[in-house]
């Protein structure tokens, strides 16, 4: 086997795609149930666990420290966690605000465009690099 990294950002840009998704799920899953007695907002972890494998490596160059973190995709997964589940403004003991959610969900998807621009982008410069 071959392993030239050619495909080290696409993969990682990949995994980041995967996470701003799952966000995007959750967010709409909390705007859903925004009535829904007793339902605590839930979140998705993803970019600090991305952070740290990129991190993992401090003295390297940028090209290095994706291509070490694209080693261990495996480990970096989306995780769904509940956020603050003792916390209720509500009397029906629900945490979710509708104004929030939406500027959560705005915020993601501007991440999420900008994820799949840059995937974009690399794949732009493999079909240049095969002409």
């Amino acid at each position: 086997m071959i392993t030239s990294g050619v495909f080290d950002y696409i993969n990682v840009l990949g995994k980041a795609a995967d996470g701003a998704w799952a966000r995007n799920e959750a967010i709409s899953n909390n705007l859903a149930n925004v009535d829904t007695p007793g339902y605590k907002r839930q979140d998705v972890s993803f970019e600090t666990e991305l952070r740290h494998a990129l991190k993992a490596s401090k003295y390297k160059s940028l090209d290095a420290k994706v291509a070490d973190a694209n080693l261990h995709l495996e480990r970096i997964e989306p995780r769904a966690y509940t956020d603050i589940p003792n916390w209720s403004y509500r009397m029906d003991k629900n945490n979710v605000d509708v104004d929030t959610e939406n500027v959560e969900l705005a915020s993601n998807q501007i991440k999420y465009n900008g994820i799949v621009t840059s995937l974009d982008n690399e794949f732009k410069n493999l079909k240049t690099v095969i002409k």
